[in-house]
């Protein structure tokens, strides 16, 4: 057989072509990654950007796919690394996991979240959704007075008799909505949005527990706010690192939330709502620590020796869940709003529903809580 030295010249120039897109695709990929990676203070435009870095295993199969065409193996060796790192992140070994629990030995919440967008969420979808999934618990963002008086309308108030609410038009109120008796703990406190922390007493079978509840809602990080956007995640990771009462550090030290619960037996705690972060930001990731560390800063005191705590829709494995954005801009899904939760308390049914009228998802988890003695 005879090969023409223009039928291999070609072949070659196809393969530097391959190569060289290979690499086009790889660099913002690389770049990206290494953000990823090192936890600092990135500015506002690498921090908006890493919100979306799920997705980044989309180009990272591509790369991959265009350096096996290209046949260089250095290239190739680093798509596959970059690929690997995505995979890693997108289904991280490092999250927090809830402690297993003896059945029966807790009692069962479903706790649902919503950001109604200034009100503007549709309120009969809501109640339907409470009652259909038998939700004991709603937390509501950016909650307003004709929102509220929407869902007492539609009956909200039968099946959730409980409220805590202080509802305003500036995308600062707030509600938590109850199936079983709460009691208001505080506000966390320096944050633009109203972040307010109460007590549920959650009786199921004859099981009682103790749950404390603070409602969610950071301030996005976008231009000069973000400094604003770190306190505000900090200041939830030091509440997240309370799971001693006696300590007076922390928010309790501030005026913030205090805890009721033994030394000996860490508080039953969930947080849930809108932090406008993932999992992907490493603010989000040292709250969970329970301070500020792999933030660019030092550990918080209150959180040393407490144990990480549970981001329920990542423990899942189901990031690629997208809560925003539903309406508006057609930007990649990502996962800004959150139920997380102390690792004593196990989660399943971990569920997204899009709601009309607000750019926000539902989440909702049902919660299994350990019972006081």
């Amino acid at each position: 057989m005879t090969v023409s030295p223009g039928s291999s010249g070609t072949k070659q120039a196809g393969t530097i072509a391959w190569r060289l897109l290979a690499i086009a695709v790889l660099v913002p990929v690389a770049t990206l990654s290494i953000f990823r990676a090192v936890p600092a203070h990135w500015p506002t435009p690498v921090v908006q950007v890493l919100s979306f870095t799920p997705w980044l295993v989309v180009p990272a199969v591509f790369a991959l796919g265009l350096a096996l065409a290209g046949r260089r193996i250095l290239v190739t060796t680093v798509a596959a690394l970059l690929l690997a790192a995505q995979l890693f992140w997108l289904f991280p070994l490092d999250t927090g996991r809830p402690t297993p629990v003896p059945a029966g030995s807790g009692t069962a919440l479903t706790a649902m979240n919503i950001n109604s967008q200034f009100g503007e969420a549709d309120a009969a979808e809501i109640v339907r959704l409470v009652r259909e999934e038998g939700v004991g618990l709603l937390t509501v963002q950016e909650h307003t007075q004709a929102f509220e008086d929407r869902l007492a309308d539609e009956g909200l108030g039968t099946l959730l008799p409980h409220r805590a609410s202080s509802p305003t038009d500036d995308g600062a109120g707030s509600a938590i909505y109850s199936l079983h008796p709460l009691r208001s703990l505080g506000m966390v406190p320096d944050t633009p949005f109203q972040m307010p922390t109460v007590r549920l007493t959650v009786e199921d079978d004859g099981r009682t527990s103790i749950l404390e509840v603070t409602n969610v809602h950071a301030l996005p990080p976008v231009d000069v706010r973000i400094a604003q956007w770190r306190s505000d995640l900090a200041a939830l990771g030091r509440l997240a690192g309370q799971d001693a009462p006696a300590r007076p550090t922390g928010l309790a030290a501030q005026g913030g939330p205090a805890t009721e619960a033994s030394p000996m037996r860490p508080v039953n705690r969930l947080l849930i709502g809108d932090f406008n972060a993932t999992y992907d930001h490493s603010e989000f990731r040292a709250l969970l620590d329970g301070g500020d560390r792999g933030s660019g800063g030092s550990r918080d005191s209150a959180g040393s020796g407490s144990r990480k705590m549970v981001d329920v829709g990542t423990a899942a494995g189901l990031r690629l869940l997208p809560t925003w954005p539903m309406e508006g801009v057609p930007l990649p899904g990502i996962t800004i709003d959150h139920l997380v939760t102390s690792p004593q308390i196990a989660s399943t049914g971990y569920a997204v529903h899009r709601i009309t009228g607000t750019d926000h998802a539902a989440v909702l988890a049902t919660l299994s809580i350990p019972a006081a003695d």
